[in-house]
């Protein structure tokens, strides 16, 4: 199965504001959000947002896909050593910011009932998340998905409480 890089960090005020009308405007033509406006209307992926947003891959996530993400939440982030995520948003480290995020997206839409049978998931990053059930929980890398199936018009996400991170180069 071949999987796509998918970006997650911070959300800015700016973003939330900017993003409202477009949350808005699609819940008013009846569409389903799409991954990024999802994460916004959840409340629990203001920091992953606002990487997205710093990382510039607001337009990719809100491409046609279909992605599948593994976001982490806000308390995620926050397990991170201080001043990481601080560090991470400043331009000068957008390539390091794109790489972390996009080690969390998968190209296709896999479905919880999908993960399974699979060991590993290659990320848009490059990289291959190890996918385990461990003690009955499902895993990626060291990160427990504590949530599935959250579906958007352009992908899924599943919720998971620790930032995975890609190998060094």
């Amino acid at each position: 199965m071949r999987f796509k890089i998918l970006p997650t960090v911070a959300l800015s005020a700016s973003l939330a504001v900017a993003a409202g009308p477009m949350v808005a405007q699609s819940h008013s033509m009846g569409s389903k959000p799409d991954i990024v406006e999802t994460a916004i209307e959840a409340g629990s992926f203001q920091t992953l947002v606002a990487a997205v947003k710093a990382a510039g891959l607001v337009e990719v996530l809100q491409g046609d896909g279909p992605f599948t993400v593994f976001a982490p939440t806000d308390e995620a982030f926050a397990k991170l050593p201080e001043g990481t995520v601080d560090e991470l948003l400043k331009p000068e480290n957008k390539e390091k910011l794109v790489a972390i995020l996009t080690y969390h997206v998968v190209s296709g839409k896999v479905m919880a009932k999908d993960v399974a049978g699979i060991k590993s998931a290659k990320t848009v990053q490059g990289q291959s998340l190890k996918v385990s059930i461990e003690d009955g929980t499902p895993m990626v890398d060291n990160a427990k998905i504590v949530a599935t199936d959250i579906e958007a018009s352009n992908g899924v996400i599943h919720v998971i409480d620790t930032v995975v991170l890609p190998e060094s180069k």
